[in-house]
């Protein structure tokens, strides 16, 4: 794997500690033996990391351990030390012995705790996603291990339980029982039988599932929690990443009924500081041996690793939104690799990253027969196809065509029903009734948008009221709805449905569940509700704006909505039924096939014929036009790396009269994974070169951006 530059590992963390860095040492003061505080008799140097955005001092700097830390310096723990007269943080990378012929070195201040949170393989780990992703140590650990909290850290040392509040966990006689029944749900697809006596073998298989359905005994979340039971039987640790905090509870609560709950710590940083480090010390001492969570939660430290699991990797929820932005599916790419644990990549659709692991023959599918899916699926109807036009010639520009209103309305009669709107608000965008020119704002050209039926129109980027609104294209003064949010979406299914209950689930009031009562569950995509017993039919609108978006994965993630979406309605024999408006094409076809394996392995093909990502890796440098252009300039020329750019990153902002020196420009550079290494390697030299001597400004530096392109 590490040839062809698909998990490209940094090197050997302890070697790089041991560099001395004399040069950026040599402006303090030297410390005496008479004068200094007396060095530790053993090992009196320790390598130090310093927490610092700064690119040029992404290395370890030594300093000398006063005798009365020596016992509690230890690697991995949190220090303080002085740093070009300021006191920083930083943790201890290794202790080491003196050299006689270096400079005199400065003492460390203090140790913060003496908890080692920082241990090797977590550190091997961070080191490789710094190398992928060309970022700094620092910024990867400011993800991967958590605020700490002193009182918590007084009971880990002490040896006092951590556990939280008592949940709801399976003890006893009853695990046999329940992990048989789930285990179950995998002999009905290919390879998912093998997959599991492998796992409880003590091996290390590679799998991509792609699973059928997302609620009830067969969904995904009991899918997941057999494969982390087999592991567990084997004497090994687990680590679960899901996307969003409702997933997390679905997950969580699988895992609890084949698992004691001592035995689950939860990583999300939205339980709060003192929650998610209790679970991190837990994990840490070995008291729980399953991590799941979001993003961070990749980085656990679970001991003797045995399973990666990654849920729905083509969810842009799994991109850290902070340097070096690195994404989950990575991140547990690369420590299955280093750990040598099992990988297991799920989602009921199928990105083009996982397919080009399957492809590769490093991961093998997992896929349900197509007698099974076509018993456990829905039956899926296209409202543009020729019999619905013949039926409807009105179909292709309604929003609600007659095929979804009588879907609905049926589908009412015997439970809830789903309907997946791609835009929030109410009225997100308007038109020139005249012109159908878009609406600006004349303060700052931002696109205009009413929130409620009442509401005046205002701006949605700066909130300026339009109340005197006039088109600049042809003068005319009056509105219309460019397209349709939630809220008005339900608003005119409460009127074409009288009597109905109507839910809405998006923006901060997004529900988990929804009963099994007949009701209209109004939802923009990823804020889909589970029902107890799946949706009796789902209408999935504003199919034909999802695809034509201007990106390069617009297809591919309408159908990772799509299949997310219809996977929560019940199957074709129940009754189910999902109506979809979208115009013919690939997308469309994959969903009434339901074959997202065969639509990601077409993707990738034309990816790969046009040398486009996944097919290569993708940086994007933006910044200032001097800056890029320097930056991409001070790459090595052996890498004939293709380039695109620099060009205006708003050509909006060019319009309005900024200088061309001014506006930011972005270079795309395309990395063939055979120099990705390589490149990624240089691209972090250069950055800290241009810190160090200032020669130009600091640009953003992203790899495999999913929205760059």
């Amino acid at each position: 794997m590490g040839e062809d530059g698909l998990f490209p590992l940094a090197g050997n963390p302890s070697a790089a500690a041991s560099a001395r860095q004399p040069s950026l040492l040599q402006g303090f003061p030297a410390q005496s033996a008479a004068g200094g505080p007396e060095p530790a008799a053993v090992d009196p140097v320790a390598a130090v990391l310093i927490e610092s955005p700064l690119p040029h001092l992404d290395r370890p700097f030594d300093y000398s351990v006063p005798a009365k830390l020596a016992d509690s310096a230890l690697p991995g723990v949190r220090v303080k030390v002085r740093f070009n007269g300021q006191e920083l943080s930083g943790y201890i990378l290794e202790r080491k012995g003196y050299d006689p012929g270096g400079p005199a070195l400065v003492p460390l201040l203090k140790v913060v705790s003496e908890v080692p949170v920082l241990g090797p393989s977590l550190l091997a780990l961070a080191s490789a996603v710094a190398g992928r992703y060309a970022g700094t140590l620092s910024d990867v650990l400011r993800t991967a291990i958590p605020p700490r909290v002193a009182g918590l850290e007084k009971g880990y040392l002490a040896g006092d339980e951590l556990h939280d509040a008592p949940k709801s966990g399976t003890e006893g006689e009853q695990i046999t029982a329940i992990r048989r029944d789930t285990a179950g749900s995998w002999a009905s697809y290919g390879n998912g039988t093998a997959f599991l006596q492998h796992l409880a073998a003590g091996g290390s298989p590679h799998a991509v599932l792609t699973a059928v359905q997302g609620y009830g005994p067969d969904g995904w979340p009991r899918l997941v929690a057999a494969a982390v039971a087999a592991v567990r039987s084997s004497g090994r640790g687990a680590v679960v990443v899901v996307p969003d905090h409702r997933d997390l509870d679905r997950m969580e609560q699988a895992l609890l009924e084949v698992l004691p709950a001592a035995d689950v710590a939860r990583l999300t940083a939205e339980d709060g500081q003192t929650p998610r480090y209790r679970s991190y010390l837990r994990l840490l001492r070995g008291d729980a041996g399953v991590a799941v969570g979001t993003r961070s939660a990749a980085y656990a430290p679970v001991q003797d690793l045995g399973l990666v699991v990654c849920w729905d990797d083509g969810d842009d929820l799994h991109i850290d939104q902070r340097a070096p932005y690195a994404h989950s599916r990575e991140v547990l790419l690369l420590r299955s690799e280093q750990e040598s644990a099992a990988c297991l990549m799920a989602a009921h659709s199928r990105s083009t990253e996982l397919q080009r692991l399957v492809g590769t023959g490093w991961a093998v599918p997992v896929e349900a027969p197509r007698p099974v899916v076509r018993s456990r699926t829905p039956r899926v109807l296209n409202t543009a196809d020729s019999f619905e036009q013949e039926r409807d010639p009105l179909a292709r520009i309604a929003r609600l065509p007659g095929a979804a209103w009588r879907a609905a309305k049926e589908g009412l009669e015997r439970g809830p029903v789903l309907v997946q709107v791609a835009r929030a608000g109410y009225a997100p965008s308007l038109v020139c009734e005249d012109c159908r020119e878009p609406a600006r704002c004349t303060n700052c050209q931002g696109p205009l948008a009413v929130t409620g039926p009442s509401s005046p129109p205002q701006c949605r980027w700066c909130s300026t009221p339009a109340p005197e609104w006039h088109c600049r294209h042809c003068g005319g003064r009056r509105l219309r709805r460019g397209a349709a949010g939630v809220l008005r979406t339900a608003e005119e299914l409460g009127r074409a449905f009288p009597g109905k209950t109507v839910i809405t689930s998006s923006g901060d009031q997004v529900k988990a569940r929804v009963g099994t009562a007949p009701a209209l569950v109004v939802a923009t995509i990823g804020a889909e509700p589970v029902a107890d017993a799946g949706y009796a039919a789902a209408l999935l609108l504003d199919g034909a704006s999802l695809l034509r978006r201007e990106n390069l994965r617009a297809g591919e993630d309408t159908v990772r909505r799509w299949f997310n979406a219809a996977a929560l309605v019940r199957p074709a024999s129940d009754g189910g039924l999902v109506v979809v408006t979208a115009d013919d094409s690939t997308a469309t076809g994959a969903l009434l096939r339901w074959d997202p394996a065969g639509f990601a392995a077409r993707e990738l093909a034309l990816r790969q014929e046009l040398k486009l990502p996944p097919a290569v890796r993708v940086a994007s440098v933006t910044g200032p036009r001097a800056d890029v252009v320097h930056f991409t300039g001070a790459l090595g020329r052996s890498l004939e790396l293709r380039a695109v750019g620099p060009s205006p990153l708003s050509v909006s902002a060019a319009r309005q009269g900024s200088q061309p020196e001014e506006a930011d420009v972005r270079t795309l550079l395309f990395i063939p994974y055979g120099q990705a290494a390589q490149a990624t390697k240089e691209m972090r030299a250069v950055k800290a070169a241009s810190a160090a001597k200032r020669t130009a400004g600091p640009v953003q530096l992203r790899l495999d951006g999913v929205d760059v392109l």
